[in-house]
């Protein structure tokens, strides 16, 4: 197994699930019960913060990803 393959399977370097904001948005912008929060899943709050703000941006295309690379290219020169 690689070194990132490693790091892939090891949780700790996963980000922790942002509970404060969760709970901001399910009991401050949805005005869910306490019993009607915890019930749900990620999944189901994730989906209900799209209802509210939209579908979240995806990756950018490699078209548009080589496009902005030319627009915009690495300065070569040193600082």
């Amino acid at each position: 197994m690689t070194q990132a393959e490693e790091e892939a399977c090891d949780s700790s370097h996963r980000a922790p699930f942002p509970f404060a904001r969760a709970m901001a948005f399910g009991l401050g912008v949805l005005r869910l019960s306490s019993r009607e929060f915890w019930s749900m899943t990620p999944r189901e709050l994730f989906c209900a913060a799209e209802g509210v703000y939209g579908l979240a941006p995806g990756a950018p295309t490699r078209a548009a990803l080589e496009d902005m690379m030319r627009q915009f290219p690495d300065s070569q020169g040193s600082t």
